[in-house]
């Protein structure tokens, strides 16, 4: 008995050292991830390497980011143009408007070093996985409002913009305590001169967050749906993504002029960095309408009063989480007919 009290004794401070010991370790590692996160060699500073996946905040941008880049065999950036967290982008505004003529270098100084890989940073590296790279996937979820003007500056990006329902996205950034920042909007001239000068009193006039944030929504898709041209940017919706993954996959690697091989399918199922425990692609619940559980029929409603405010009713209607890409492209603006010759 007194050995198996001894025994009893001595295997509380060995179970105590290995803990602290365990502990070490994971911190060692955790140190040696970051740093090696940090270091890498992007080796190709063309434009042309740079696929630029855009979206309001929680529309899945994510998640293509890492498809596009499936095999990690690209720099991976995290929001680069935020200028709380990029130095080099600090002339910025936090949801920046620039009309597709801006050529002031303080803007386009910075786009520039981004897109060609020549910044180096941890909040943009904190996810890259690729010690040497030829390839970049920017992921970004305050460019909406400039995606014409960097197809204007640099031509030769690929840019992909992500849609998801409005209710789901208002409602996935309200249970993250998010706020929708409709005050930076409506303080830029331009912007409001541009677009939003017809919706300026009704969205001051939003008073609950869901609101703001459907208003958000529509500003944000509202402006590059005003602005883009056919052929400048590959359309993504995420209820398409989650109902015919193989379709949307082989339409986005065709814009992107890349061969689909069977291993993009298996990062399909694989929640992105971001993805919250509680999210429905954890939980297994329903990822295009869950959001119906949560958003009562009132602000259903108004949300859709306020698509139809800006037309973009016509893309989420009231009779069916599904989009309607047609009428997505139908919004697209004209593209510039050819000079003639002689």
């Amino acid at each position: 008995m007194d050995t198996m009290v001894h025994d009893l004794g001595e295997a509380a401070p060995r179970a105590e050292a290995v803990g602290r010991m365990r502990s070490t370790l994971r911190t060692i590692a955790a140190g040696l991830d970051h740093a090696l996160r940090r270091v890498h060699f992007d080796l190709n500073q063309s434009i042309s390497a740079t696929t630029f996946v855009a979206g309001t905040g929680r529309s899945g941008t994510a998640w293509v980011a890492n498809i596009v880049n499936y095999d990690h065999s690209a720099r991976y950036m995290f929001e680069p143009f935020n200028p709380f967290k990029v130095p080099e982008c600090a002339g910025f505004r936090y949801r920046q408007y620039l009309r597709p003529t801006e050529a002031a270098e303080k803007y386009v100084g910075p786009a520039r070093i981004i897109l060609s890989g020549l910044i180096t940073n941890d909040w943009i590296d904190q996810f890259n996985r690729a010690l040497v790279s030829r390839r970049r996937v920017v992921k970004e979820i305050r460019a909406n409002l400039m995606l014409k003007w960097l197809k204007e500056r640099f031509p030769d990006i690929r840019l992909i913009m992500m849609f998801r329902h409005p209710c789901a996205d208002a409602y996935s950034r309200l249970r993250l305590g998010w706020q929708s920042h409709l005050d930076e909007l409506l303080a830029q001239d331009d912007l409001v001169a541009d677009h939003l000068a017809p919706f300026v009193a009704e969205m001051r006039a939003a008073r609950t967050p869901f609101e703001q944030h459907v208003f958000l929504w529509c500003a944000e898709n509202f402006v590059p749906l005003k602005q883009l041209e056919p052929g400048d940017a590959a359309f993504v919706f995420y209820e398409n993504l989650c109902t015919d993954p193989h379709g949307e996959v082989q339409k986005l690697f065709g814009f992107l002029d890349r061969d689909v091989t069977p291993e993009i399918y298996g990062r399909l199922a694989q929640p992105s960095e971001l993805t919250r425990e509680e999210s429905a692609v954890n939980s297994g619940g329903d990822l295009i309408e869950g959001w119906r559980k949560s958003v009562d029929a009132r602000q259903a409603e108004r949300a859709f009063d306020i698509l139809r405010l800006f037309g973009l009713d016509a893309i989420y209607s009231r009779d069916t989480s599904m989009p309607d890409v047609a009428a997505a492209n139908a919004m697209l603006g004209p593209r510039p007919a050819a000079a003639g010759v002689g």
